[in-house]
């Protein structure tokens, strides 16, 4: 068997609602039952977002702390990475949930270009994030959505701006960003090694039908898989996804047909330089 295979599930996102699909959670209760399902089928990172009471994003840290305590609750083990997201708030707004010192959190670099906006991320909103993870302990998923935002993660470790070896996941396929090419994947891929060794773990994550593509792609290149419905509502193009569990172990039969075990959270853990937790 090959090495351990990651799976990430977002549980939520910024955009998805109950009109693309009934199974999107997005009451603290339902994110927590969505979420331990998805944990019983193999998914051992949780990336998430909470909505307001409109069903709106937000950055609230209540919020927040009540899914972050659900989710300890009823998935022992289990990796909990807050978003910092710009679609959720403005300014440092989107960094107040990191005192309460989550596992993980996102941190995008820089900016791109998204369907109908600017996905803004200036250097000094950057920096202070970078700064807040590392005060409270929290390790940072580095979102790369171009070539340039791997270059500035190395920078930014080098500096001791990011305090451990990052964790690099690649997005493609959001509409006016990065589409899905394969060999700049192959590019990203290589980047990554010489830019922070050849065991360095990354990720990647597709959007809408890219999801199963950038999953196949990953696991069989020896990376990790990111997968749920806030990147992807359905199993396919007729068929909404009947949970993020669902999503989950469409991933890890890719995991299977690659040999490659899905890694528990002790495993997970490990790999990413994660304290264990009782």
């Amino acid at each position: 068997m090959g090495k351990p295979c990651i799976i990430c599930v977002a549980i939520t996102g910024s955009l998805p609602t109950k009109d693309n699909n009934p199974a999107v959670p997005i009451t603290v209760s339902e994110q927590i039952e969505s979420t331990q399902e998805a944990f019983e089928a193999g998914a051992t990172i949780a990336h998430c977002h909470v909505r307001d009471d409109e069903g709106k994003p937000t950055s609230d840290p209540e919020r927040f702390g009540k899914l972050l305590e659900g989710l300890r609750q009823h998935c022992p083990g289990m990796i909990v990475q807050l978003s910092t997201g710009g679609r959720s708030g403005a300014g440092q707004a989107r960094g107040g949930m990191l005192p309460l010192k989550p596992d993980m959190a996102s941190l995008s670099v820089g900016s791109n270009n998204f369907p109908t906006r600017v996905y803004e991320n200036p250097p000094d909103l950057v920096d202070w994030l970078a700064s807040e993870m590392v005060a409270h302990g929290v390790k940072p998923e580095i979102e790369a959505f171009d070539l340039s935002h791997i270059l500035k993660a190395y920078e930014m470790w080098q500096k001791g701006q990011i305090a451990a070896r990052p964790y690099v996941q690649f997005v493609m396929g959001v509409k006016n960003a990065m589409p899905v090419d394969r060999m700049v994947f192959d590019y990203y891929i290589q980047t990554v090694k010489r830019l922070f060794g050849d065991e360095a773990a990354w990720c990647a994550a597709g959007i809408g039908p890219n999801q199963i593509v950038l999953n196949e792609w990953a696991i069989s290149q020896g990376g990790h898989a990111r997968t749920g419905l806030e990147d992807n509502v359905r199993i396919d193009r007729n068929t909404l996804a009947p949970s993020n569990a669902a999503l989950v172990t469409r991933a890890a039969e890719l995991c299977d047909k690659y040999e490659r075990p899905v890694a528990d959270w002790q495993t997970a853990r490990e790999i990413l330089g994660l304290p264990l937790v009782a």
